[in-house]
């Protein structure tokens, strides 16, 4: 089954016990393709080691994250490194 860059996702951050506000918390995107730009670029790092992604009724950690960013599939355009 192909992934669908165009379905509703929820991200979950990974929750950082050090930190008691980081501004990150779980958020629901109309389009795949937004969450896995999002937890990618936006993301800090400590809450993208441990974040996943629900699509429908699949999951991601942070290395399947990276993989549908980095996938030839991606739709949007990608932040110049």
């Amino acid at each position: 089954m192909a992934f669908s860059y165009d379905t509703a996702a929820e991200l979950f951050p990974a929750a950082i016990r050090k930190k008691r506000r980081t501004g990150v918390a779980y958020r629901r995107f109309s389009k795949a393709a937004e969450a896995v730009r999002y937890a990618i670029e936006e993301l800090p790092a400590d809450c993208l080691n441990g974040a996943y992604l629900q699509v429908d009724e699949a999951r991601f950690d942070h290395k399947g994250i990276r993989t549908l960013y980095d996938s030839e599939d991606y739709p949007l355009q990608r932040r110049a490194s």
